[in-house]
């Protein structure tokens, strides 16, 4: 696995991390859209069975206070409230057999249910 990123806004937070598998399936992605003025969001709202969830969507808002860091040519975007609860996790994408997907390990989480989409 192999981790690239380099900060690109004023802050001293520390951000997500997105391996190199992770950051070309998400450029696969835009190319699909055909949109080049989208960056992929991380963030993590109230919800789940376990308090919080992770959300990944691409948006083409810049918000005051997003942590953005560029991944290969891939902008990560990084909410101000979200920023705290993300510092230091790994997103990364599967694809084997038994399961496809962007998966998310986060050093903060200090518990997690049994769908893994959900942690506190």
């Amino acid at each position: 696995m192999t981790v690239s990123g380099e900060t690109t806004q004023e802050t001293t937070q520390q951000g997500v991390i997105l391996t190199d598998a992770a950051a070309e399936k998400a450029k696969s992605l835009l190319e699909q859209e055909g949109r080049d003025d989208l960056a992929l969001r991380v963030a993590v709202q109230p919800g789940g069975c376990s308090g919080l969830i992770y959300q990944l969507f691409f948006d083409e808002r810049q918000m005051d206070g997003d942590l953005v860091q560029d991944f290969n040519g891939l902008a990560v975007r990084v909410d101000r409230m979200s920023a705290p609860y993300l510092a230091g996790a790994t997103i990364d994408f599967v694809d084997t057999i038994e399961k496809q997907g962007f998966t998310i390990d986060n050093p903060n989480a200090s518990g997690s249910c049994a769908c893994g989409d959900s942690f506190n």
